[in-house]
């Protein structure tokens, strides 16, 4: 059989980048075989079959499309920033013009004139070219635009493809405070620059759920949210950077902050908050939680000290909340509170006990733990699913 155009993958321009795939490669090798043919080229076919399962895909087209709209290329970068000239508008309609030559071959005639045990892939679709450049605009390409949450570790994003976040009905209590941190987020998405916060407050309380839940909430489908380890703040102003420039909005999120009294880190927390010469870009902002008022740990001993200027230490110190721009407070639930708290989630859990059993055992149980927090509640609750 003679392939219309065996190069077509081949002479890939404007998405180059796809050349570089083990797939793509195979099959531009797989599509000259069969226009030579050459007998061999099954084993091709079945390579590329085994490339196309390993990356969790049996559709060619899905999976071709998906990388089409999640690699980084010249082309996806131009279109996101309204900078895509004429000439490589028209490289980019080309190659997906040879993407659907690829697609419209027909595989099942070609695989049953070698052998009717070959497994047929499905075809799948391409989106077009106004499709794909609506996407580039709207969501950016690359990592950014697949994953909505990542660590920043030793200087790298390490994507998490599935964030561990409390979906919104799970979400109890300290209504106002989540609205508060749902608030200042939206004016971020909005884009408008906005205050860094730090959630402060009981353990358990739920700040840190609080923040994360953000990425479940309505509206909130262009945020990002990246997780910093106190360890790696000297890195942020380089990751500031490279983020200034992207189409989403996103929350660093540093989690149970704290700096033991000889921790310099604090001084480049404070950098990261009040800016150096650098501006921190409108679509960043700096989420931290803490079971701390102060964030950095003070003893006696510092304020009996010999330096000369010890109050002034110590002010320096115990001011570095006062750099985030809103500071949300998390107080321990009255008891009442608390057994109402029980009672929601017993009946989102779906526990089978009566009422009156339950705020006994809820009462009991109040008794014998110190805090009363929406974590101490579901402690509760598990403990009854595991009677």
């Amino acid at each position: 059989m003679k392939i219309t155009d065996p190069r077509a993958l081949s002479h890939l321009t404007a998405f180059y980048h796809l050349k570089e795939l083990p797939l793509i490669h195979t099959l531009d090798k797989l599509l000259k075989a069969i226009d030579e043919e050459d007998e061999d080229w099954s084993e091709l076919y079945c390579r590329a079959f085994f490339l196309l399962a390993r990356e969790g895909q049996l559709s060619l087209g899905d999976c071709i499309a998906d990388h089409l709209r999640y690699d980084e290329s010249p082309y996806a970068l131009a279109v996101a920033k309204a900078q895509a000239s004429p000439l490589l508008i028209q490289a980019a309609a080309h190659d997906l013009a040879r993407l659907e030559s690829l697609l419209a071959l027909d595989w099942a005639g070609l695989c049953r004139s070698v052998s009717p045990a070959l497994p047929l892939w499905e075809r799948g679709s391409l989106p077009s070219a106004e499709e794909l450049n609506d996407f580039y605009r709207r969501s950016g390409c690359g990592q950014f635009a697949r994953y909505k949450a990542f660590v920043w570790q030793d200087g790298s994003l390490i994507p998490v493809k599935e964030p561990d976040c409390i979906p919104p009905e799970e979400m109890l209590g300290y209504q106002r405070q989540r609205e508060q941190v749902a608030s200042n987020t939206r004016a971020m998405l909005a884009g408008h620059r906005v205050n860094n916060m730090l959630l402060y407050g009981v353990s358990g309380t739920g700040k840190s759920a609080t923040v994360k839940s953000l990425l479940n909430l309505e509206g909130m489908e262009n945020l990002r949210l990246i997780e910093v380890d106190k360890s790696d703040l000297a890195g942020i102003p380089e990751l500031v950077r490279m983020l200034g420039h992207q189409p989403q909005k996103f929350i660093l999120f540093i989690d149970d902050l704290a700096f033991d009294k000889d921790d310099r880190n604090y001084s480049l927390l404070k950098t990261i908050l009040e800016g150096g010469v650098e501006p921190r870009p409108a679509n960043v902002a700096v989420y931290a939680t803490s079971n701390r008022r102060h964030l950095v740990r003070e003893t006696f001993s510092d304020r009996l000290g010999d330096e000369i200027d010890a109050t002034e230490t110590i002010q320096e110190k115990t001011s570095l909340s006062e750099r985030f721009g809103l500071r949300v407070i998390y107080h321990e639930l009255t008891k009442p509170q608390f057994l109402d708290m029980i009672r929601e989630l017993a009946q989102i859990r779906q526990v089978p006990i009566d009422q009156n059993v339950l705020m006994s055992l809820a009462v009991r149980w109040d008794a014998r733990n110190p805090n009363r927090t929406p974590r101490s509640a579901v402690q509760f609750i598990d403990s009854l699913v595991a009677m």
